[in-house]
């Protein structure tokens, strides 16, 4: 890295003690704000950020530590760790010091403050290293005065600033003579690669002991006074709505129960414990409207994607391989189910919720309670997993309304029935791909994806409808620019085309994790192999003769030795191997699978076993890894999900409702599909910038359990996952709509 590179300049803010932040929009970095040099997702997500990323500042305190309000969400994947690292990298402090938060909703932080899309440590590694050179250069300035020595003489180490005289001083000495009056320009250069020694190590996660001991808060365990309990009755219906209650009083004089309102979404109990809601919501008798799904099964979708589709071109005079492929709807909740704290009071409301788009979840609540948006205070608390699903705020603006219709403040909790039955759903889609070829040449590749609608309304679509007019794209819709700018095309397969239809509205549906990416990269690898036999080559030497670069062929290869691709393996096993690349990254999986009749056969309590995922080797490029133990545990999720969305996770929707009511009938990866090898390998680079890794490993890790089950059967899988087909389990009733709760530890009947 040149040091031109590393030259940034950043601000000294007006405060008592130190406070620093960085100045990306001026400068050399300007370049990256041209709109018109885009290249993906990522991308228009990052320069989105950029014009704000000066108001997110660093504090160095008396007490030595170091703050910092992260703008993004930390729901699991780690990023509160690697943004510690950062800090403490630039500033010269054990990251033990250095304390995240995440900030609160702040209007003026525009597209600064959603998490999504991977695109956390790209967009704020630069800004953040910069505020805090711009603090270690002030404590430097500082304490030279008090070391009467110059500056070059001086460095931080540990927190503690050396002089040349054997002279120390911690830097909690030095923040209010760091400080400034009045907003100063600093330029700083910031450290090299070569002389990381934070960056880029292996780092626990400084949430761990808390989360691991029960200390770690999220939003249910919070202590906000006279926050009570507080449940919804849900339609037995998608998004029915409610008619009439036909015994309020009776359920109000339930016991602990002290409020039942009936709102948009629901009837809302409010009681001293949730097991007195469940009793409540399990009591009241609802006469419901029909929702907006109302008589639609899994079939009918499929009729209506079938006439929804975008033809594929002519067909060429070459030969073709060319598959359709359907992918069912999935469940996106969360470990976390949907919740949040809600105290509304005339003229102004706080809200407490796990939010990844709080500045559009603020404006939302604000309009729906008929407050201006400064009357309203959103806190971001830390959540329990999310993958896209709290990029909405369904539980915050729940909690809004019932706290205002009743006048107190409530601790609203979605069962996980209703995540299930209500919440956003990863849509159902079809894919149909073409692969041209004449001899060993690929001559084109064509794609035409068709999914039920995904609601875009989080954030995501209020970036898209700001940067419409400079893209490059046009006006195009924003779903097809959110398609066209999450994928790439890395082989060289001659004239690519791929677009997407939608069709279908009234599902709940999101930016479920990777969005797009699984179910097109699931189909393109299938057809990818089919051309490898067409032509008969190795799956992996065909995939290594047509990817477009080394970065690409070397992650590839890797994976293939450490796997021992090519191995003898008993029939009925075998091994599968997929490339996927998004977002400045690149990745490639080895699986393989058993599918023999003994084990797909095998009894499973109250489910369905079928092929087991037994070795799993994936290996991972992102440029420079901020934190390669995170990212390792990123990838080992990634793989679960990919096992899942490949096997065995599915909603299965009759009637205009989905059968699925808790995880113990949607089957995301149990114990007995979880491979017992599992080997996830970050390959070495040289980059000095990082790419987007939260959501890389699902599209390779599905990929690759669909080709591997298809050669271990010798027929091609055209319908996902593999085990929608079997109906496994007996569906519990819509009404109530909330299953009785367990009696001391055993099941009720």
């Amino acid at each position: 890295m040149t040091a031109s590179r590393r030259r940034f300049l950043g601000y000294v803010l007006a405060a008592p003690v130190l406070v620093a932040a960085a100045d990306l929009v001026s400068g050399e970095s300007a370049a990256a704000a041209d709109l018109t040099e885009l290249l993906d997702l990522n991308d228009i997500m990052t320069a989105a950020a950029l014009p704000t990323s000066g108001l997110i500042s660093i504090e160095v305190n008396p007490d030595g530590t170091v703050s910092f309000a992260l703008p993004r969400a930390e729901v699991g994947q780690g990023i509160t760790t690697s943004t510690a690292m950062l800090i403490a990298e630039e500033l010269g402090v054990p990251v033990r010091r250095v304390r995240v938060t995440l900030a609160d909703a702040r209007p003026e932080l525009l597209f600064n403050q959603l998490t999504g899309a991977s695109n956390t440590t790209i967009s704020t590694f630069t800004p953040i290293r910069v505020a805090a050179a711009v603090a270690r250069r002030r404590l430097l300035d500082a304490a030279a005065t008090e070391f009467r020595a110059p500056v070059g003489k001086l460095r931080i180490s540990d927190g503690v600033v050396l002089g040349p005289a054997g002279q120390t001083l911690d830097i909690g000495k030095l923040a209010e003579a760091a400080a400034s009056p009045r907003t100063l320009s600093v330029p700083v250069e910031l450290a090299a690669r070569e002389n990381f020694t934070v960056i880029g190590k292996p780092q626990n996660r400084i949430d761990a002991l808390d989360a691991v001991t029960g200390r770690k808060k999220f939003a249910m365990d919070l202590a906000v006074p006279d926050a009570k309990p507080t449940m919804l009755c849900r339609p037995p219906t998608i998004n029915g709505k409610v008619g009439l209650v036909d015994n309020l009083a009776d359920v109000l004089a339930m016991p602990g129960v002290t409020d039942v309102v009936a709102i948009s979404t629901g009837v809302a109990v409010r009681a001293g414990t949730f097991g007195q809601c469940i009793d409540a919501i399990r009591a009241l008798r609802v006469t419901w409207r029909a929702g907006t799904v109302e008589g639609k099964s899994d079939a009918t979708v499929l009729k209506e994607l079938a006439a929804a589709e975008i033809p594929l071109g002519p067909r060429p005079l070459t030969p073709v391989v060319e598959g359709k492929f359907t992918f069912h709807f999935r469940s996106n909740s969360a470990v976390e189910t949907n919740c949040a704290i809600a105290d509304v009071r005339p003229g102004r409301a706080e809200i407490w919720s796990a939010l990844k788009s709080p500045i559009v979840a603020k404006q939302t609540i604000a309009a729906k309670l008929g407050l201006p948006v400064s009357a309203v205070t959103v806190h971001v608390t830390e959540g329990g997993g999310s993958f896209g699903r709290k990029l909405f705020f369904d539980a915050a603006l729940e909690a809004a309304e019932v706290s205002q219709r009743i006048g107190k403040p409530v601790k609203l909790m979605w069962h996980r029935a209703d995540d299930s039955r209500q919440g956003r759903t990863h849509p159902m889609a079809t894919s149909r791909v073409r692969i041209a070829y004449a001899g060993n040449t690929v001559l084109g590749f064509e794609q035409r994806h068709t999914s039920i609608t995904t609601d875009l309304g989080h954030g995501l679509g209020e970036l898209f409808t700001a940067m419409a007019a400079k893209l490059p794209i046009g006006d195009a819709a924003f779903a097809q620019t959110f398609f066209q700018f999450s994928h790439t095309s890395p082989y060289r397969f001659g004239v690519h085309t791929r677009l997407l239809a939608e069709t279908g509205k009234g599902f709940n549906t999101g930016s479920m994790r990777n969005v797009y990416s699984p179910d097109t990269t699931c189909a393109r690898e299938l057809i990818v192999d089919q051309v490898a036999a067409r032509m008969g080559k190795d799956p992996y030497r065909f995939r290594r003769d047509f990817l477009r670069d080394e970065r690409a062929r070397a992650v590839l290869d890797r994976v293939a030795q450490e796997g021992g691709w090519g191995r003898t393996l008993p029939s009925g096993v075998a091994q599968g191997i997929t490339f996927h690349s998004e977002y400045k990254a690149v990745s490639a999986c080895l699986v393989e699978i058993d599918c023999r009749p003994a084990t797909v056969n095998r009894p499973i309590r109250d489910g369905v076993g079928g092929p087991r995922v037994t070795r799993v080797v994936f290996g991972v490029d992102v440029g420079l890894a901020v934190n390669p133990r995170g990212l390792e545990a990123q990838m080992m999720g990634c793989v679960m999900d990919g096992i899942a969305l490949a096997l065995t996770s599915s909603l299965h929707l009759r009637d205009g409702h989905f059968l699925e009511a808790s995880w113990d009938n949607y089957f995301y990866t149990r114990q007995w599909n979880v491979p017992t090898d599992l080997r996830i390998i970050v390959m070495p680079s040289d980059s000095d910038q990082p790419g987007g890794a939260g959501e890389l490993g699902v599209a390779a890790s599905m990929a690759a359990v669909a080709c591997a089950y298809g050669r271990a059967t010798g027929a091609m899988p055209t319908s996902f996952p593999i085990n929608h087909g079997t109906l496994s389990f007996t569906p519990k009733p819509t009404v109530p709509p909330i299953p009785a709760s367990p009696t001391d530890g055993g099941t009720v009947a």
